[in-house]
């Protein structure tokens, strides 16, 4: 009997503890961690690379040239200019600044150096009339000594998170080999200065892109047009008659100033750093 009264109380103890602890408040779950997803900005600086295709923009005019006597008798020389195409490419490196993140108002500056393949020849001459044994006839100017080119360049655009359209304009330089075969008399200018304008829209990829091999903040590609204007001073720019015995000029007359036009459409990759 002694001993079905202490099972009894026993149970009754086990099922009374098992009660309360039911009623006991359950502690609370930690609340859920929620990390922001930072804005995207253009912000930072940045270098790349980039390649295209460059076509002359220049008028395709036709100047001549009357060879003087004893040179020539009613001898008139003609002159026009072979259009030149052909691959561009380079690299180029600056800084944008984007006053709101996200979406807003872009400024920037960049600078780039080009590599410019337009071929040695441009001019294409014809005489019509005698031309005295032992002579002939040149116009140096023109495109074809040009192969190096740069601007340096200010932009401004507006971005929709990460597609940026913009605008570019500033200076352009240009350089090759002077001509000076004509007895040290340089028939085309080495290094020229103008001004470049156009506009691109570029794009910046994930920062996991598989093309960041810099692990920069982003990646962007970018698809842009230029149009560049190199002007010629006014040195040596005409045609001259030439001593074939000693590649002398004897004879010179102006027959105008060209400038150096041309239009660039190239598509480009750029490595940024600084903000996300």
């Amino acid at each position: 009997m002694i001993k079905k009264l202490l099972l009894a109380s026993a149970a009754t103890a086990l099922l009374t503890g098992a009660a309360s602890a039911a009623d006991l408040p359950r502690r609370a779950a930690p609340p859920p961690i929620f990390t922001p997803v930072p804005v995207f900005t253009w912000t930072g600086a940045y270098f790349g690379i980039n390649a295209g295709y460059a076509f002359d923009a220049s008028s395709n005019n036709t100047n001549s040239f009357a060879v003087p006597f004893p040179y020539g008798n009613g001898t008139t020389a003609f002159f026009n200019q072979r259009n030149q195409e052909g691959f561009s490419g380079g690299g180029q490196v600056g800084y944008n600044f984007q006053f709101t993140p996200g979406s807003g108002i872009v400024v920037g500056i960049e600078a780039d150096a080009q590599y410019l393949d337009f071929g040695r020849s441009r001019n294409n001459a014809f005489v019509v009339g005698p031309l005295a044994p032992g002579y002939y006839v040149t116009d140096p100017r023109g495109l074809s000594s040009l192969d190096f080119f740069g601007t340096v360049r200010g932009r401004i655009g507006y971005a929709f998170d990460r597609v940026l359209f913009y605008g570019t304009g500033g200076f352009a330089y240009g350089s090759g080999s002077a001509d000076r075969s004509f007895g040290g008399f340089a028939g085309n200018d080495s290094f020229r200065t103008g001004y470049a304008v156009g506009g691109g829209i570029e794009y910046a990829l994930p920062t996991d892109s598989f093309l960041n091999f810099f692990r920069s903040s982003a990646v962007t590609l970018k698809v842009e047009g230029l149009y560049v204007n190199l002007d010629r001073n006014t040195r040596n720019q005409g045609a001259f008659v030439i001593n074939a015995a000693n590649n002398f000029p004897v004879a010179y007359n102006t027959i105008g100033r060209r400038d150096d036009e041309f239009a660039v459409v190239r598509a480009g990759l750029n490595y940024k750093f600084g903000s996300y």
